[in-house]
């Protein structure tokens, strides 16, 4: 087991990290940025440094500064939590090369999902069902017409190195293909400096349905059960839930099967997530996440087993600590996503919080690093934590979640905490009966 380990990230997920090395006996070294230095996290660590000024790529991206902190405090492993550079592959190889040892997947994994084109490549030769579209990256208009009418319209172009929404667009028509194609180029080239596309057939009212996995790195691999992420906002996902609601006890054993037999194939090691599109009873691969989810806790509460534990246990080496037969899935949980943002507009509001109370009781968590009287630094996510309620059904956590929701106050910003109350008395969410353009629908009727 490591000594001590450095965590690369800030906010609820550098806290999470923390908590689990304490769980473990693991002495902890976080590194911040100027602005941060009151953060929860910093307050708690064994050792803290701070490795830079606010802008991200200053500190929180700046690998040689991280390099620098693990060797002057002797941390032997790095954990990064989620975004900045936890699916950076370079970082990983960087590590490597210190002999630090990164807590995820290896390089080339890395490297192999973070580009979008080899990823369905590699899904297809794994047995996991994609999406139909083009086999590469679209090279010209007069492709991208060949390549949609075989598919069939509408269809969607995706930047082959994008995430997030960028780069994306849909074509009804052959219309409106030229268009489309020459602004996800665009968009694409400007947001990660490689304008490839590729196109897919566009799935009218399916449901985002990911499967957590985890491997060994020899040959092994189990799956976690699957979220249903299909609650989103510009592609940006607001609120899961485990198990999905749409998904009987057949199709989550099919589709966890086929996740977990592929990622043992592969040869990956640590956590990871396979998303899906599902629409029809059917599964169509999108991409593959080579890191913790934001919304882990959730698949933590129906199964009771950390992930945190278990991706620090595989990088030392000690192999996963259950078997497929071990892992059972023990009623229903939703995790909202709290964000410092007006909770109809999304302009982000930083500020400082003046009054933080949050919830309790059976079945209530909250993930996160702020407090009363802490200030919300304008440069980074707005998230500023994360509310996860666990019920024997989903009757049962939809009721627990509206009472959790109630009690929840934080004063001083606007956070999108109204909007979860709105969307927990809703009829359709009570059924579960959404898909992924439900809640932009719901916003754009001002309801």
């Amino acid at each position: 087991m490591f000594q001590k380990i450095l965590i690369a990230n800030r906010g609820e997920i550098a806290l999470r990290v923390l908590r689990a090395c304490k769980e473990l006996g693991i002495q902890t070294v976080v590194v911040h940025s100027t602005a941060d230095s009151d953060a929860m996290h910093v307050r708690l660590a064994d050792e803290s440094v701070c490795i830079g000024p606010p802008p991200s790529r200053e500190s929180y991206l700046n690998i040689h500064q991280i390099v620098a902190a693990c060797e002057i405090t002797g941390a032997d492993a790095v954990h990064p939590g989620y975004g900045f550079l936890s699916e950076n592959a370079k970082f990983a190889d960087i590590l490597a090369a210190h002999n630090i040892t990164f807590i995820g997947p290896s390089g080339d994994h890395i490297r192999i999902m973070g580009d979008k084109i080899e990823a369905k490549r590699t899904a297809r030769r794994l047995g996991i069902p994609v999406v139909p579209g083009s086999d590469g990256a679209i090279g010209d208009e007069k492709e991208a017409k060949r390549v949609a009418a075989e598919i069939g319209y509408p269809v969607i172009i995706k930047a082959s190195a994008g995430g997030g929404g960028r780069g994306m667009k849909v074509a009804h028509t052959e219309a409106d293909l030229e268009v489309a194609l020459q602004t996800a180029k665009s968009e694409a080239g400007a947001a990660f400096g490689d304008d490839a596309v590729y196109i897919e057939k566009y799935l009218e009212k399916p449901r985002h349905i990911e499967v957590q996995v985890f491997g060994d790195g020899a040959g092994g691999g189990v799956h976690f059960g699957e979220r249903d992420c299909s609650l989103q906002r510009r592609h940006q996902k607001v609120w899961e839930e485990a198990n999905s609601p749409a998904l009987n006890a057949e199709e989550r054993s099919r589709i966890g099967g086929i996740c977990a037999k592929a990622i043992a194939d592969l040869g990956y090691s640590g956590a990871g997530t396979i998303e899906f599109l599902y629409e029809n009873g059917e599964f169509y691969f999108i991409e593959m996440n080579t890191r913790l989810q934001v919304e882990h806790p959730v698949t933590e509460a129906i199964t009771g087993i950390d992930l945190v534990h278990e991706q620090i246990r595989v990088a030392s080496g000690g192999g996963l600590s259950v078997r497929q037969e071990d892992i059972k899935f023990n009623g229903h949980a939703i995790e909202c996503r709290i964000n410092a943002e007006d909770p109809r507009t999304f302009t982000p509001s930083p500020g400082t919080i003046t009054h933080f109370h949050t919830p309790g009781g059976l079945g209530i968590r909250v993930d996160s690093g702020v407090y009363s009287g802490y200030k919300i630094p304008p440069y980074y996510d707005s998230l500023i934590g994360k509310l996860i309620v666990h019920g024997r059904n989903r009757v049962e956590c939809m009721m627990r979640l509206r009472r959790a929701l109630d009690e929840f106050v934080v004063d001083g910003i606007k956070t999108t905490l109204p909007l979860f109350r709105d969307l927990v008395g809703n009829p359709d969410i009570a059924n579960g009966d959404y898909d992924i353009h439900w809640l932009e629908k719901y916003l754009a009727k001002g309801e």
